[in-house]
């Protein structure tokens, strides 16, 4: 098997994990978001940390943890993504998996406008129009039916933030989470003890237990794929693997979980998913006028 054939089927992974979230959170629908989030964040930091004992990575992590501006910067990114984490949780937990999808699908366009605000970029026109039909997608939610979106925009603005934050942060994805989660997990551990108190927890030896800890393996697992993958493809083909995950967890939303999906909402998908075919349009035409190799 070739490496780019490897790197497809270790992107394939990662995204089919990723959109296969709105199936696997709904069961665990009765918990409280929060305490799925909590689960996620320790069990996340397991895992990575039998991971980097097993590939003897640790000392990169250690001399990341030394550096206050990197911790600081992952400090907010760590926020950022706890708070994208649950938020997403709880929009499945009260089916509104499907206004969850839309974020995702928006959040590419939320990176330009992020990189053009704090990065100066310039916008190329078919950047500018897929942006403005993703605009009139929103603004068709808001106007035409008369809902504001603010599942799908607060997902997809804290996902951009974090990407901005991270693309600024010189450190690799496995060393990035495991910083993440170390940081989360003081507030995971505090939260888990006051629930124990309570009498209000949730984690057993039993399905509901099994479902807690693989949340936490679920997270670091399609990441570490991801992460394997992207040495081995070109950012044209993975920047239109993007929307596999948002688009499988559309679907599953809607012939799993039964969620409705309306006129109003094919008219607001279709105009984000137009703009998206657009950029994505763009974007590949403009890599092949600057060819880039495929490791």
């Amino acid at each position: 098997m070739t490496e780019s054939n490897r790197g497809l089927l270790l992107a394939l992974f990662a995204y089919s994990i990723w959109g296969s979230f709105a199936v696997f959170f709904s069961l665990l629908k009765h918990i409280p978001a929060t305490e799925v989030l909590l689960h996620r964040i320790i069990w996340s930091f397991i895992f990575v940390a039998i991971i980097l004992t097993l590939t003897r990575h640790w000392a990169r992590a250690k001399s990341a943890l030394l550096n206050r501006r990197l911790v600081l910067a992952l400090f907010c990114s760590s926020l950022l993504i706890g708070a994208n984490w649950c938020l997403y949780i709880w929009a499945v937990s009260v089916n509104r998996a499907v206004e969850a999808s839309l974020g995702y699908f928006i959040s590419p366009l939320i990176a330009i406008c992020l990189g053009v605000i704090f990065f100066k970029e310039s916008l190329a026109v078919y950047q500018k129009v897929a942006i403005f039909l993703a605009a009139c997608g929103v603004g068709f939610k808001i106007i035409g039916i008369g809902e504001f979106p603010w599942i799908s925009l607060s997902l997809a603005i804290s996902f951009g933030l974090y990407g901005l934050i991270r693309k600024k942060t010189q450190v690799d994805t496995v060393t990035g989470l495991m910083l993440e989660t170390i940081l989360l997990l003081p507030f995971a551990a505090v939260y888990w003890v006051w629930l124990l108190i309570q009498g209000e927890q949730h984690f057993s030896m039993s399905l509901d237990g099994l479902l807690l800890i693989l949340a936490g393996v679920l997270t670091a697992l399609p990441l570490l794929a991801f992460s394997a993958a992207a040495h081995r493809l070109s950012l044209t083909l993975l920047g239109v693997m993007t929307y596999l995950a948002p688009t499988l967890q559309l679907l599953s939303a809607v012939l799993i979980l039964g969620e409705p999906f309306d006129k109003g909402d094919f008219v607001t998908f279709s105009l984000i998913w137009l703009s998206l075919l657009i950029f994505s349009g763009g974007a590949i035409w403009r890599r092949r006028r600057t060819p880039e190799s495929i490791v």
